[in-house]
């Protein structure tokens, strides 16, 4: 099982570690800083041992990685894997964001049902159904966030279930929310955020978030 280091510190930026399985492009990791898409959240970009990462997989508990057919590793190979912190950083900032937005809305109307997100660095995405357009419901929550934002609260980031690699997070104003991403320390972080309202189908709405220094196509 590949121990996961950017649930202890999603700050690292260079990891030293070792190879453990070679299958042609594909390497495993006996520790990584380098995320694999999952609930929602991109990938890293970055290199294993001076190869680029073309592709980060989880399997199972495990995080594969596809280099360059000729990256020439063996497992046992010590070798030094380096992330693009920029990338990660609005990564991460973006994820909080839309979990924070998330939680707002489940709050503001009820249990409506979310049916997609996507966290990417430019901006983040939130797709769940609701009969009617939720531009209406933007000062609101757009407020709560801000306020919560500039908080500057610490962040909560722990295990509900370490066998089963199960994590949440925490803070004051929701309960403990389900979520194996890698979180931020303080709210503050966020900075502002703006929201854009696209209508994806009917009875689908979608939300889409931005950091203060990206703002919203027209």
């Amino acid at each position: 099982m590949t121990h996961k280091q950017f649930w202890q510190d999603p700050y690292q930026t260079r990891l030293q570690t070792r190879i453990t399985s070679v299958n042609g492009a594909l390497v495993t990791l006996e520790s990584t800083i380098f995320y694999a898409l999952s609930g929602g959240q991109e990938s890293d970009s970055g290199t294993i041992g001076g190869h680029i990462v073309l592709q980060a997989s989880k399997a199972d508990h495990d995080i594969v990685y596809t280099l360059s057919d000729n990256h020439g590793l063996n497992a046992g190979d010590s070798v030094q894997v380096e992330i693009d912190w920029e990338r990660r950083y609005r990564l991460m900032k973006l994820h909080f964001a839309a979990e924070i937005i998330l939680e707002l809305i489940y709050q503001r109307l009820g249990p409506v049902q979310k049916i997609g997100a996507h966290i990417a660095a430019d901006k983040a995405r939130i797709d769940f159904e609701w009969p009617q357009s939720i531009a209406g419901e933007f000062a609101w929550l757009l407020e709560q966030a801000n306020t919560i934002i500039a908080s500057n609260q610490v962040i909560l980031s722990a295990w509900s279930d370490e066998a089963a690699q199960r994590r949440y997070w925490k803070i004051a104003e929701f309960g403990e929310v389900p979520c194996g991403g890698t979180h931020l320390h303080r709210t503050g972080e966020i900075g502002a955020i703006a929201l854009k309202r696209k209508n994806i189908g009917k009875g689908k709405e979608r939300v889409e978030i931005y950091l203060d220094t990206c703002s919203p196509d027209s």
